[in-house]
């Protein structure tokens, strides 16, 4: 199944803070293999597939670095179209000596590093959704150690250059202040669904039966304050919707939360995340 096409609420497009434009493109374009759309003065835009934007890094003026403790950005998370792709960029990581954490989630495969700026970033594959164990709304996810022997044990050593052009925003994990007001916010504002949880500290929400397209944590500190906006990290991300009438139901449920849509469609969650209500064109 396809769960981030046009039929699907789902995170397309991630905006960073970086503290050194150059330094960053440098990573992005040589270690993971995006490809550089366009870039102008401070900002530069990212693709897997040289057409579709993926990701955007922009350098603020008085820059600063990442801050700790705040809301924003956890990771974000690239998905890759198969098994296959992932045991190819972890050889191209193992050669490199990039250092990566990992973890195997029961519904996906996963490695998690940071970019230069310490911004968090996770690279996964999917298992097929048919073995993916649901009960009573919520899908069952682990954090087990992720076996790199079976994972490359019949990949050929290749010589790698990009991600393949059909790599995706997967999903997008945050940082927040107060667990129950973002779980309204998200379920009541916006219409997505809870399909799992982790104690009182994680949840994950989706449309249309995904594992989760967005992750929102406490792990910061409860009522954990937002970070300056010239600092590194989360500056927007970009939640797609289907069609107009799907962003005109989500802004007369968020108004009802007395929750301010601005004309261009930005939104900000409760703990100042921000992102934008996209309708395709």
């Amino acid at each position: 199944m396809n769960f981030h096409n046009e039929a699907t609420i789902h995170v397309s497009h991630v905006s960073l803070n970086v503290t050194n434009l150059d330094r960053s493109l440098s990573f992005y374009e040589k270690v993971i293999g995006l490809h550089t759309l366009n870039r102008q003065d401070n900002v530069a835009q990212l693709s897997a597939n040289g057409k579709t934007p993926l990701l955007d890094l922009y350098q603020p003026t008085d820059a600063q670095p990442k801050e700790s403790r705040t809301t924003g950005l956890y990771h974000f998370a690239l998905l890759l179209p198969t098994r296959k792709d992932l045991a190819h960029i972890v050889q191209h990581f193992q050669r490199i000596g990039l250092p990566i954490a990992s973890s195997d989630h029961l519904v996906s495969e996963a490695i998690y590093f940071n970019d230069p700026d310490g911004n968090g970033i996770e690279i996964y594959a999917d298992r097929d959704a048919k073995d993916w164990t649901w009960n009573d709304g919520l899908v069952h996810m682990t954090v087990d150690p992720l076996d790199f022997d079976d994972l490359i044990e019949d990949v050929e050593a290749s010589t790698w250059s990009a991600v393949p052009s059909n790599t995706v925003m997967g999903h997008l994990h945050l940082h927040v202040a107060n667990l129950p007001e973002t779980e309204t916010f998200y379920t009541e504002g916006l219409g997505l669904d809870v399909v799992s949880r982790f104690s009182n500290q994680a949840l994950f929400i989706s449309d249309n039966g995904y594992h989760h397209h967005l992750g929102l944590n406490v792990w910061n500190g409860v009522g954990a304050k937002p970070p300056s906006s010239h600092s590194a990290g989360l500056r927007f991300y970009t939640l797609t919707l289907p069609n107009e009438q799907t962003r005109q139901d989500m802004i007369t449920r968020l108004q009802r939360l007395q929750v301010t849509v601005s004309d261009d469609f930005m939104v900000a969650d409760p703990s100042n995340n921000q992102f934008l209500l996209h309708v395709p064109s």
